[in-house]
């Protein structure tokens, strides 16, 4: 995952990752993880990397809004993944 801002908070950091480690390894082990992604009417029977990208990016978003989440990456393999930037952030 990606986060940006203009301003560092305490620390001289963005956000903790300690806290968003935590609600990401949540939110995989509840909603992705050991799941048939196809019968979850979020990926609408397609459970593509840009799909699950998204829906992590929506998920995060509202269990932490106070962290500047400018994007998500899933890895495919390797050398492929898709990456999941909303309209509303800023490119990097």
């Amino acid at each position: 995952m990606w986060v940006s801002g203009k301003e560092l908070g305490e620390g001289g950091m963005l956000v903790d990752f300690s806290i968003v480690k935590a609600a990401l390894k949540k939110l995989i082990d509840e909603a992705l993880d050991h799941r048939d992604l196809n019968g979850l009417p979020e990926f609408e029977d397609d459970p593509s990397a840009e799909r699950i990208a998204k829906f992590i990016y929506d998920r995060l978003r509202g269990v932490l809004p106070e962290v500047p989440l400018s994007a998500v990456d899933v890895f495919e393999t390797d050398t492929s993944m898709a990456r999941y930037v909303p309209d509303s952030v800023e490119r990097f």
